[in-house]
């Protein structure tokens, strides 16, 4: 099946480039790269180099360079690197040297390939075929097969080897490299400048088909590279097999040995046993988180190609962030926004709750990182950081955007005003437990963060006596553009339920773990009358209720008096096409043009507003929204379909699917700054339209319900979910559901489906009519 932008996929399983293009290497390396959580390697050709955006980026390797202005992770040096060379000519994809051309990624197992026949200036030809995968049974591996033939008898000249000449946006990071070659295998060893972590990159080979007739090491500036030469006979295959070990001094003591000792492992093992261990981890993944869409091909393989990128770009191997581009590059520093509870941990909830357990615990990690930042700014408990590492110390630096007109820095106040960070945090929580029960989590990590989130909201939020409510000021919501507003509805209302969830967390531990409770409150040195005071703000909080007439919820005070116009009349106003829209100076601060949706994501998130209530506001907003930001397409979608408008809830769905695939966003943002790479956020959010939009999908009141409404296109849709440890499969037609809870489950679930609803026990199977 044809797609867009030279694409194609056959079943649904694959993403194939059929022509290249010079102009999309930005998207494609990112679009076709591999990863495994702690690696991500850019879905670029073996011969490039770093103007071609080369990157290898490992997780807990944050460091700033020497002048730099932002921690982030690094691109590792490049052990993929390799070039082939007949008559002094360099094999790459030039249009007037290369024929029946294929580029593509393989999502079932994770796969990279590439098959082009090349001919030189002299007039020899060349098939090459190469693969490569990021290792899912030993995270620190990647292997790559480079096979290749001529056909006539010529001399091919093969360089390979670690090149650590990287691409970096922000400054090197790198410094003392050491160039080493031990017991076959050749590596570059090299220090971070902040921090001094110790990275060490190995590569192995194997070779057959020929014996080269030169076998050399070269030793250059920052490279270390192998020159071999074969004199071939004419369809003779040569592979080259390279197997490539990457360690760090955070990931083990000594990483130097530690990788040869696996890479000299891999070598001995071979390419292909790698890739069967690594095949069998993908078909374990798969099963549970797969979903299965009939009558729509080109929605099966985008679907699919959301999700690979939301597993590759989480660290599933330890508590680490989900960065907002994840591992494809190093924009907004590998680190983790909101993005990651709201956006890609409900995935994770219901097909993987294990490393849903570990995402929130990466929260629990980096308390304290919370903690300093409340006290930095005056407050108490734990302000979480808008964009959070390791340690979660603040990473956002406090000037971003550059006005374009002037050439001067714009202080904006996302680091300091958008405080739904910490409750969309305990909202998290609250929404894994619902779905897991987990309470061994509350008690061991939720209950201290949810309470650390209180205190910081009792001290942030102003109690105002002449009307006898709670307020927050000078706040940032969801919509960017308008900073320092006060009440905020999306804030308000997800402030309350941060300060509800603390107080079920406590019942729960006065219930059933009285002495962690006396503990852990003794530990944070909460008395009782702390308890009081989220009660009393759980009452009296303002929340910017439904106009009885209009039905319409303020999105922060004073928002109606703003002049009432739309995104394509502002932006006639731009003197220049990248002035940003926002504080303090931009086209929509005065304006109710909004960046992104904010009442449309609280009605995304709460689920108790009626039906006419969600109609109204998501008519009203959705013609004042920009869509400035890739999160915004995808709660629309949700919220539309809720709406039961399911032909504006497809096409959001298609337009926040398609975003890296297609290559729709932004590439560069105020100022000039590269903003490609994955919008992780996105991906994971495709789960969400497809299983609690389309599906309608829900947990309330120990109950699973389903309220499909399928796009018009989809025969039918199938899915698994995990719900208190109890495995679901569900398939949904345009007339029916059909539930099966799987063999071996511990206890019956209730399933609802509309007003019909059925108790399933282990090994039932019920079916719904629509």
């Amino acid at each position: 099946m044809e797609l867009r932008n030279n694409l194609q996929t056959t079943t649904g399983w694959e993403i194939i480039e059929t022509g290249f293009d010079p102009q999309q290497i930005v998207a494609t390396g990112s679009n076709l790269m591999i990863g495994n959580g702690y690696l991500g390697y850019r879905g670029t050709f073996a011969e490039w180099e770093a103007d071609q955006f080369v990157a290898c980026i490992v997780t807990d390797t944050y460091d700033r360079a020497e002048g730099g202005r932002l921690r982030e992770l690094c691109n590792v040096p490049n052990a993929l690197f390799t070039q082939l060379f007949v008559d002094d000519d360099l094999l790459t994809a030039t249009e007037d040297q290369i024929s029946g051309y294929q580029r593509g990624l393989d999502l079932r197992y994770g796969r990279y390939h590439r098959t082009m026949h090349w001919q030189s200036s002299q007039g020899v030809a060349v098939a090459l075929r190469t693969e490569r995968f990021a290792s899912l049974d030993n995270h620190h591996l990647i292997a790559m097969r480079y096979r290749f033939e001529a056909d006539k008898d010529t001399q091919l000249v093969l360089i390979t080897g670690i090149d650590g000449r990287v691409w970096s946006l922000n400054g090197e990071h790198l410094q003392d490299y050491h160039l080493i070659e031990t017991e076959g295998t050749i590596a570059i060893e090299t220090t971070t400048v902040e921090f001094g972590i110790k990275i060490d990159v190995v590569e192995g080979l194997h070779i057959t088909g020929s014996e080269p007739v030169e076998n050399d090491i070269v030793r250059e500036d920052r490279r270390i590279l192998r020159r071999i030469v074969f004199d071939v006979a004419a369809g003779q295959l040569i592979e080259i097999q390279k197997l490539v070990g990457i360690y760090t001094s955070n990931d083990v003591d000594d990483p130097f040995d530690t990788a040869v000792d696996g890479v000299l492992q891999a070598v001995a093992g071979g390419y292909e046993a790698l890739e069967v261990k690594h095949q069998k981890r993908w078909d374990t993944i798969w099963r549970d988180v797969d979903i299965q869409i009939e009558g729509n091909l080109e929605d099966q393989v985008i679907t699919r190609f959301n999700l690979y990128h939301n597993i590759i770009h989480t660290p599933t191997h330890a508590r680490l962030p989900i960065g907002a581009r994840g591992l494809s590059c190093q924009v907004y520093q590998g680190a983790a926004f909101w993005d990651q509870e709201i956006f890609n941990l409900p995935m994770f909830i219901y097909t993987w709750p294990a490393v849903a357990r570990n995402i929130l615990a990466y929260r629990y990690d980096t308390l304290d990182g919370a903690r300093a930042k409340a006290r930095r700014l005056g407050y108490q408990g734990a302000y979480y950081a808008w964009t959070s590492g390791k340690t979660g110390k603040e990473l956002f630096p406090d000037y971003f955007f550059i006005d374009v007109l002037s050439g001067r820095k714009l202080h904006n106040h996302f680091n300091s005003w958008q405080i739904h960070i910490s409750p969309d945090i305990v909202y998290a929580i609250w929404q894994y437990y619902q779905a897991t029960g987990d309470q061994d989590f509350i008690v061991q990590y939720g209950a201290e963060i949810a309470f650390e989130v209180a205190r910081f909201i009792v001290s942030r939020i102003h109690l105002k006596k002449d009307k006898n409510r709670y307020e927050l000021l000078r706040v940032i919501g969801p919509d960017e553009y308008h900073e320092g507003v006060d009440n905020n509805a999306f804030t308000n209302y997800q402030a309350r339920l941060a300060l509800s969830v603390a107080l079920e967390c406590h019942q729960m531990l006065q219930a059933h773990a009285p002495d962690q409770l006396r503990a852990l409150m003794a530990r944070l040195e909460l008395g009782e009358e702390a308890v009081g005071d989220w009660q009393d703000i759980v009452d009296r909080i303002y929340l910017p209720q439904p106009d009885e007439e209009t039905h319409l919820i303020e999105q922060f005070d004073g928002y109606f008096q703003l002049e009432d116009t739309r995104p394509d009349v502002i932006r006639q106003r731009l003197k220049h096409p990248e002035e940003y829209w926002g504080w303090p100076i931009g086209i929509a601060v005065e304006t109710q043009v909004i960046k992104q949706g904010d009442v449309v994501q609280l009605l995304a998130l709460h689920d108790d507003f009626p039906y006419e209530v969600i109609q109204a506001n998501f008519d009203y907003y959705e013609v004042r929204t920009e869509h400035g930001s890739s999160l915004s397409p995808s709660v629309h979608a949700l919220v539309a379909a809720k709406a039961g408008y399911n032909d504006r809830a497809y096409a959001y769905f298609r337009e926040s699917a398609t975003i890296d695939l297609y290559a729709t966003s932004k590439k560069v943002m105020s100022g000039g700054s590269f903003l490609g790479g994955i919008h992780t956020a996105a991906c994971g959010a495709t789960w969400q339209i497809i299983v609690q939009g389309f599906a309608g999908l829900k947990v309330e009141q120990d109950c699973l319900i389903l309220q499909p409404a399928l796009p018009t296109s989809w025969t039918s849709l199938g899915f698994r979910v995990y719900y208190r440890s109890n495995l679901l499969t569900l398939t949904i037609t345009r007339t029916s559901v059909a539930v099966e809870s799987v063999v071996g489950n511990r206890e019956a679930i209730t399933v609802q489906v509309g007003a019909a609803s059925n108790v399933l026990q282990p090994g039932d199977e019920a079916h719904f009519t629509l």
